[in-house]
């Protein structure tokens, strides 16, 4: 009669024990996968600040130069109708936050021409520059898993990435981030 509530209750705490056990070999696991994941991320970052890209008059843009700063890079195309309607909220968001040391690069992977014209008809008031089809394999490096547009990354003043968001963006997600200039 007695007998039985001792037994169930060693069996209880080895269930317990065992529990733990595997749980702390989890954490163990994501841990250094996180920290793999970071240490990855840190040298994708670094070669994104590498890189240059032409600007439909020519010239070439470093981003290098925008290092230092916060900024959102938003990836987009002409042929993509969700990007042509988030970026008059990008340009609305670059010109009350420029004050604030924001700043917003597009880069169209697409070609120079549709580009031109796209601007022509519709400038903008942030820098875009052109990456190409190459564009979407940069994108896929910085977590765009589907190498879909529009996808868009924010990255702090450090050059980290802070953020990222696939799809077309919203003004909410653009105001909650200007309030990260001081992180």
């Amino acid at each position: 009669m007695s007998a039985s509530p001792p037994v169930v209750s060693r069996r209880g705490w080895l269930a317990i024990a065992a529990g733990v056990a595997v749980a702390a070999g989890g954490t163990g696991l994501a841990l250094r996968r996180s920290w793999q994941q970071s240490r990855e991320l840190s040298a994708v970052e670094t070669l994104l600040w590498q890189q240059t890209f032409s600007q439909v008059d020519g010239t070439v843009l470093a981003m290098a130069a925008f290092k230092g700063k916060p900024l959102v890079l938003n990836f987009w195309a002409t042929w993509c109708p969700p990007c042509l309607e988030e970026l008059p909220l990008l340009n609305a968001f670059f010109s009350e936050n420029k004050a604030k040391n924001w700043q917003v690069l597009g880069l169209a992977v697409d070609q120079a021409l549709p580009v031109k014209r796209f601007l022509a008809h519709s400038p903008l008031s942030f820098p875009v520059a052109l990456a190409g089809f190459p564009g979407v394999e940069l994108s896929r490096s910085l977590g765009n898993l589907s190498g879909g547009l529009p996808f868009t990354v924010v990255f702090g003043s450090a050059g980290e990435v802070q953020h990222r968001k696939m799809g077309k963006l919203n003004s909410t997600e653009l105001q909650a981030w200007s309030r990260l200039q001081g992180s």
